[in-house]
């Protein structure tokens, strides 16, 4: 890389973001087996898309609607997506910036854009056409044909997790804190590569306002942000699956990430606290299965969406994510942890058992700062199950 008139932190192959990816192993592979007959995904086949066209009954159409007003602090959230539809895509300037064309210093100058925008972990991948959804929400045909994806994850922040029970009140809230900050990100990044004279377009989550042309979790996987774990979603070692992603598709010439491999696959084979603790019953407790072209523990979309939008006790759902032995802070005593289960995976029965031990997952009320209300026909009021 002809690029050392650049300064360190461009040049050379050091941490940029919180997080200490460069550490984990990179493989040429992901750790979950990919066939060549993996067919493109309708939107409206997505869990919500379908509550959203009344496929899972009148009770959860009725229930989608107010799902992310009926609490006020997802619901001031709400407001945002609409906004940032708006500067997800546009023109692109007529004339190139006079700017290097060495693809590894462009990953890194992005990825600290990235991360000055104060993204937790950025990662990129070549995008594969099927990863693109065929058909959006309004059943219009998507075209995304750009060459890379830049893969933007938010922490849904771990205290407030662990003030939560994962199904009460402040569910739904975490999850478009995550959404709407990687957003935020995504546009900005987006409208800063077309302002260099290559096209960009931001892809991020609103709900029924969703703005998405390409699915996000191959993404994450090739990306090298995770693996893919019995839960049915990518998992990042000093994450867990406690955050959301947005991500920025451009023809900016970059280097890609390579998938990582942390253990995670034996490790979520013996595990199964997710599915103990899954209040729906969508995650499965058996083996993988091959599903359109891939390997994969699958879930039951329609169980997992039913609950977390009629979920009368609360705001959505994320009681897998509360609950995962990953879902950690940083620590020398969980980078220990994250060693085992990497070079000692016979002890993986005894990590999740003193995890349990420790009293992991479950809520500890001296970290709850949020008030249960639930919008009942336009007046707040304490819900009828307040979940302490």
């Amino acid at each position: 890389m002809q690029s050392r008139s650049y300064p360190e932190i461009l040049a050379d192959r050091k941490q940029l973001g919180p997080y200490p990816m460069e550490k984990l192993k990179y493989v040429d592979q992901p750790t979950t087996k990919i066939t060549d007959n993996i067919q493109r995904i309708d939107e409206r086949e997505h869990g919500f898309g379908q509550a959203f066209l009344g496929k899972f009954g009148p009770f959860v159409e009725k229930e989608i609607a107010r799902f992310c007003e009926k609490y006020p602090i997802s619901s001031a959230m709400w407001e945002m997506p609409p906004q940032f539809k708006l500067i997800a895509d546009g023109e692109v300037a007529p004339n190139k910036a006079p700017i290097p064309q060495d693809p590894e210093l462009l990953s890194r100058h992005i990825k600290s854009l990235g991360y000055f925008l104060r993204a937790d972990i950025v990662g990129i991948c070549r995008l594969p056409q099927w990863a693109v959804y065929s058909y959006n929400l309004k059943g219009n045909p998507v075209e995304c044909n750009q060459k890379f994806a830049i893969v933007i994850v938010i922490d849904q922040d771990y205290e407030t997790m662990k003030g939560s029970r994962g199904d009460d009140w402040i569910s739904c809230s975490q999850s478009f804190l995550s959404y709407n900050t990687s957003a935020f990100i995504a546009c900005t990044m987006a409208a800063y590569i077309r302002r260099l004279g290559y096209p960009a377009r931001a892809h991020f989550e609103g709900a029924t306002r969703s703005a998405y042309q390409v699915v996000v979790t191959p993404l994450l996987l090739l990306a090298g942000i995770g693996e893919i774990c019995r839960a049915g979603i990518v998992l990042n070692p000093f994450l867990g699956t406690r955050f959301k992603a947005s991500v920025v598709t451009t023809d900016l010439p970059l280097e890609t990430d390579k998938p990582v491999d942390f253990g995670l696959q034996e490790f979520c084979q013996k595990c199964m606290k997710c599915a103990h603790e899954c209040p729906a019953k969508a995650i499965p407790f058996g083996d993988k299965v091959m599903y359109n072209g891939y390997e994969v523990w699958r879930f039951d979309t329609e169980r997992c969406t039913k609950y977390r939008i009629t979920n009368q006790n609360g705001s959505a759902c994320g009681r897998c994510i509360k609950v995962c032995p990953w879902n950690k802070p940083e620590g020398w005593t969980h980078d220990i942890v994250r060693w085992m289960v990497k070079h000692a995976p016979f002890l993986d029965k005894l990590i999740v058992k003193v995890d349990d031990i420790w009293g992991y997952g479950k809520q500890d009320i001296r970290y709850k700062w949020w008030f249960d209300l639930e919008d009942a026909d336009g007046v707040l009021q304490i819900p009828g199950k307040s979940q302490d």
